[in-house]
């Protein structure tokens, strides 16, 4: 074992090693029986959520217009990058931790502290966004019944409440929300479930994405029918298609175009988890990039689908709520209220569960972190009868909550959209720099024209968040300024790979056990 090295820079370098990784993978006994097309609907389910229930309407009544969904395009083209970057990290080091471990074992312990802190973004402040999203959809279906909240409480702190493109007023008076109460309950809620302990079977699971699919396509089919029986009526809501730009940044003309796509990238978070099942790949090489490549263009396809159809339906500057499609549907007519209901009905199942996988999901990056010594150990405490990491999943919940309840539900995606972007912009250098430093590794698929499209990768990802506005990008940069402190404060000084764990220095040959078998040359070989 290696000692932990003594230079500042060595020290931040500080790293997990390959081969340790790669030990965890030998001793695997998770059978390979995914093919290429349960890859493809794994990661369909796993993308189809909170993005196209939530921030489409939002990209297109503030930036894009009906040209939101080239939009979609343009944000599609930019995670297969990042997923094919994934498809190759994934076949290398097949573990979990997903982006954190894969920053831990090839750039080092800094690296893997600020991926951690822009995981919390991704996964964190996505459910938040979601959660709002949530609450539109149950307010809009209450409302239907006859139950309606109070106003006040179902929006962000000191927002003007607005429907159908005007302010709500009370008594002649525009109302101004205070709190999301049922964003701010659903959380709360979800959280107290995972600390007794809930746990999606692939049943379970199976029944909730064929619900979110089963939505979007009875609304894609039912609204293109009205659109087709009185197109005269509609077509003038795509007159401009691609709305002249205002001379403010970001709004409509091509630059809003980008600014959108930026948005509607959070539609698209989730896709790396097909990356996650490497190790059930029957063939990683072919499968995996079948698997993200696919889910991502069916989703793309989607994603077009139900905007063209929002759009034409609804005129796009109408479309600036948390709750689009149920505005959509509400739109059909009162004909088709009963199909109003069905569809908020099937976005509140599909939308409770993605709240509820994304904080689950955050909770163990956390808890990897404490285990790491990165985070207090209390991250990583279990609870002794339900064995889940409660006090983690409470800070967790309360804190997603409060941004529910609090934040506007643009300035949530948007942040959530930089973290995503700038973790798999880092996830594109993570290839590079294995490439460089550990040529020898076995590698079940490789990224094609390296290093061209890993580039690609990193300078349209950074490139997407320079189109957000100012004040998400001085939260973000303070974010990670706070972020970066905090690592030097405590996380440098508790790090158990520093008090001793299997180090590799950079000037160090990785370490391959005894038996590894050896190649031509005479060197140990390790096998993924």
């Amino acid at each position: 074992m290696a000692s932990a090295p003594r230079s500042f820079l060595g020290r931040i370098f500080l790293r997990k090693t390959v081969a340790q990784i790669q030990r965890e993978t030998e001793t695997s006994e998770l059978k390979r029986s995914l093919g290429p097309w349960n890859l493809v609907f794994l990661g369909i389910g796993c993308i189809i959520g909170a993005g196209i229930f939530v921030r489409t309407g939002n990209a297109a009544a503030l930036h894009a217009g009906p040209a939101v969904l080239l939009s979609f395009v343009i944000a599609g083209i930019v995670c297969a990058f990042a997923g094919l970057c994934y498809a190759e990290l994934s076949s290398t080091l097949p573990v979990s931790g997903s982006a954190y471990t894969y920053s831990y074992t090839t750039i080092g312990e800094f690296a893997a502290w600020v991926m951690g802190a822009l995981l919390l973004l991704e996964y964190g402040l996505a459910a938040s966004v979601v959660a709002v999203g949530w609450s539109g959809y149950v307010v809009s279906l209450l409302a239907d019944v006859g139950l309606v909240i109070p106003p006040e409480f179902t929006g962000p702190a000191g927002y003007p409440l607005v429907r159908d493109g005007a302010p709500v007023l009370a008594n002649g008076v525009p109302v101004t929300t205070i709190f999301n109460l049922p964003a701010f309950l659903v959380c709360m809620m979800l959280a107290l479930l995972l600390v007794i302990g809930v746990s999606e079977s692939a049943r379970v699971n199976n029944v909730i994405v064929a619900i979110k699919v089963t939505v979007l396509t009875a609304f894609i089919l039912v609204g293109g029918l009205i659109i087709l029986s009185n197109w005269s009526a509609f077509a003038p809501n795509w007159d401009p298609f691609i709305p002249p730009a205002t001379g403010r940044e970001g709004e409509f003309g091509w630059g809003g175009i980008l600014r959108a796509a930026s948005i509607v990238f959070f539609a698209y978070i989730g896709f790396e988890a097909v990356s996650t099942a490497a190790q059930e790949a029957k063939n990683p090489a072919k499968d995996m990039p079948f698997g993200i490549i696919g889910s991502l263009v069916a989703c793309t396809v989607i994603y077009i689908l139900v905007s063209i159809v929002l759009t034409l339906i609804v005129p796009y500057n109408q479309l600036n709520v948390p709750d689009p499609v149920a505005v959509a549907v509400d739109a059909f007519g009162p004909q088709w209220a009963w199909f109003a209901k069905a569809i908020k009905v099937g976005a509140i199942i599909g939308l409770t569960s993605v709240i509820l996988v994304l904080m689950y999901g955050q909770t163990r990056i956390f808890y990897t972190m404490a285990r790491d010594g990165l985070l207090p150990r209390v991250f990583s405490t279990v609870h002794p009868t339900f064995r889940t990491p409660w006090i983690n999943t409470l800070v967790v919940g309360l804190a997603v909550a409060t941004a529910a309840g609090f934040f506007d539900i643009n300035f949530l995606g948007d942040a959530t959209s930089v973290g995503t972007l700038a973790a798999f912009g880092i996830v594109c250098l993570t290839v590079i720099w294995l490439r460089q430093t550990h040529p020898e590794i076995a590698r079940g698929y490789k990224v094609p024209l390296y290093p061209i499209l890993p580039a690609l990768g990193i300078v349209s990802c950074f490139a997407l968040i320079f189109t957000v506005e100012t004040r998400v990008l001085v939260f973000f940069g303070w974010y990670v300024l706070g972020a970066i402190a905090l690592y030097f404060i405590y996380g440098m000084h508790n790090s158990v790979l520093a008090k001793g764990g299997d180090v590799m220095a950079d000037d160090e040959t990785p370490y391959f056990p005894e038996d590894a078998p050896l190649d031509e040359s005479g060197q140990p070989v390790i096998r993924p």
